[in-house]
């Protein structure tokens, strides 16, 4: 891609573990340049593989971010009731595989008792503080979510309030939420 280039941006992931509770949520849009190509795409999924339940969200290129999700669900299969395990080795995929290592997203995962975060460095991630945040308003909705994080809210409000905050501060973060939630 040349520097001239405007480039895709858009999407916030935030993930909030909160009484016994994991919710996902993405916003909607992408923008290329300074124009909203897509104002409700839907980047929060849920996956069964074998029957066990696995919500994921994902920052980046669509393209990627499914190929990664395939390959998890794989992964899964292989490990069943493992997500750490799978999210391993997923992430060392990713790093040693000389196709995957183009790949440009990142994701956040939780099977309800397990938060992480998958990157294309290597790393699984769990938060420190049971919130935690990506792409391009990542970082907004991460500093309003560990605000809230000692109120009354649930992990639900907890996100959509994260993330209505991150949608008025971030250009590239509307406010069309795809909230997925799941209990330990």
């Amino acid at each position: 891609m040349s520097d001239d280039f405007p480039g895709w941006h858009g999407t916030t992931i935030i993930g909030v573990r909160k009484g016994g509770k994991v919710v996902i949520a993405g916003d909607g849009q992408v923008s290329l340049g300074q124009t909203v190509i897509k104002g409700t795409a839907r980047k929060v999924r849920r996956l069964s593989p074998g029957g066990y339940e696995v919500i994921a969200g994902f920052a980046g290129s669509t393209a990627d971010a499914f190929t990664l999700l395939e390959r998890l669900e794989k992964k899964l299969e292989a490990t069943p009731g493992q997500l750490a395990r799978a999210s391993v080795e997923l992430a060392k995929d990713w790093r040693t595989d000389k196709y995957l290592q183009k790949l440009e997203a990142m994701l956040i995962v939780s099977d309800g008792k397990d938060l992480l975060v998958i990157t294309g460095a290597g790393d699984v991630l769990e938060p420190e503080h049971d919130v935690t945040a990506i792409g391009s308003g990542g970082n907004f909705a991460l500093a309003a979510g560990r605000a809230m994080m000692d109120t009354d809210l649930d992990a639900e409000e907890v996100a959509r309030r994260a993330m209505a905050i991150a949608s008025d501060i971030c250009v590239y973060t509307n406010g069309k939420l795809t909230v997925e939630t799941l209990e330990a």
